[in-house]
């Protein structure tokens, strides 16, 4: 999916573009994948995936797998989002990391340059995978480490029956009308208007729930050579915006210690009203709440504000380490999941965008949030700009640091965005 820079510079590029239309859209040596005496390959595939989606689909589609790759075995490491990613850098550190890993854009400079994950462009280069089909390939010096199976957009979720025991009768469409929302929520004394994850141990927050704020406004936190620019107007504004709401008591809390899964529990069960999150945990919420009646819209844009909204996005993206003494066989599954008709299947369970770009969702019944959060995705244009970033995640962290002090008090936003204006241009 291409992003919104504006002439990012950055050795980590996205190439090709996820479509708009729904037709479109280690150390060397070690192994952590096994074989027997009679041939038989197992290779293991750690992902945060399975759990989101519906009970046993994941499973389904890699047993569809082994039965049309017999000799191969696939074990499936599952586990939430958060811990994944604890043991996959883990994993990248020790020389330990699973044949198959599940990928989060942020992680990939990172595992390149500690040699953790395997060049995908030798890889079917050498074992003749044709990549016409992909819609977009992770890259950094022209060597491809990630591919996205499936895309994400992150719209505003929220809860219809709360909006309604507050009254207001529509969803906030500009940030005024959000304030005004939060607020008669939070006073109805049974939930909190709005929920902010700033775990500085996992600080997406900074990417999904507040720069995407800036972004929802045509905003941009990078120059037009792609550098650092934190010090601009819309970025101020931002930045503002989500003091105000912190001041006013809207946020839920404990927000310095919350991660996204925490942000969902929350949501799920009734003690927020709105939140910003991946389509990817709608399965999640109706299985966990069946009774929560929650709707999504685009993210609020800033008051007076009439162009083309940026839509977050993530990926479920996916590579193969380089340590694995079955990169063959890996790759084998990285070109089933890829495949037009398991790409299709795949994007419609998990309600995302497909990474195949002859791979197409299907909408129906039970689909309409799915069907919905398309429009708004073909109404706005895709947004993140930590995509391409060096050291993406160091560099949320080292936001989240200096915003959890301007919340507290200790600085003005004018002093917390130089000193990560300075911060951050020191990594580029």
């Amino acid at each position: 999916m291409a992003t919104s820079t504006r002439g990012r510079r950055s050795a980590l590029k996205l190439v090709g573009t996820v479509a708009a239309t729904a037709t479109i859209l280690a150390v060397a040596g070690c192994s952590t994948g096994g074989g027997s005496a009679d041939g038989e390959v197992t290779i293991e595939f750690a992902q945060w995936w399975a759990p989101e989606l519906p009970e046993g689909a994941f499973q389904g589609l890699i047993d569809q797998f082994e039965e049309e790759n017999p000799g191969i075995s696939v074990e499936l490491i599952s586990g939430p989002y958060a811990s994944t990613k604890e043991q996959l850098f883990a994993g990248a550190a020790s020389g330990t990391m699973p044949d198959v890993v599940g990928l989060d854009g942020a992680w990939v400079s990172d595992f390149a340059q500690q040699g953790a994950i395997a060049d995908l462009t030798a890889l079917m280069a050498e074992n003749g995978m044709d990549d016409s089909k992909l819609a977009s390939q992770i890259q950094i010096d022209g060597a491809t480490y990630m591919i996205p199976v499936v895309n994400f957009v992150y719209p505003l979720f929220v809860n219809t029956d709360l909006l309604a025991q507050a009254g207001i009768a529509e969803v906030p469409s500009t940030r005024s009308e959000f304030e005004a929302a939060a607020q008669a929520i939070t006073d109805l004394g049974t939930a909190s208007g709005w929920v902010l994850p700033l775990s500085l141990e996992a600080p997406n927050g900074i990417q999904n729930d507040l720069m995407s704020w800036n972004w929802a406004s045509g905003g941009s936190m990078l120059d037009d050579g792609g550098l650092p620019d934190l010090t601009n107007d819309d970025v101020v504004s931002t930045v503002e915006f989500v003091q105000g709401l912190w001041n006013d008591g809207v946020i839920a809390p404990g927000a310095f210690t919350m991660k996204e899964q925490d942000k969902v529990e929350e949501f799920t069960n009734g003690r927020v009203g709105m939140m910003i999150d991946s389509l990817s945990h709608i399965n999640l919420i109706q299985e966990s709440n069946p009774d929560l009646n929650f709707d999504i819209a685009a993210i609020p844009a800033e008051d007076g504000y009439e162009g083309a909204r940026g839509i977050p996005y993530a990926s479920w993206g996916i590579g193969v380490a380089e340590g694995s003494e079955h990169q063959a066989e890996a790759l084998k599954l990285v070109e089933f999941l890829m495949s037009t008709e398991i790409n299709s299947e795949l994007s419609t369970i998990a309600n995302a965008f497909p990474g195949n770009v002859d791979s197409a969702p299907e909408f129906g019944e039970g689909k309409e949030l799915f069907e919905k959060a398309f429009e708004i995705y073909q109404s706005g244009y895709p947004a993140n700009e930590f995509t391409g970033l060096p050291v993406a995640e160091d560099l949320m962290r080292q936001f989240d640091t200096e915003f959890q002090k301007l919340l507290e008090g200790q600085v003005s936003v004018d002093e917390m965005l130089a000193t990560v204006q300075e911060s951050w241009s020191a990594e580029f």
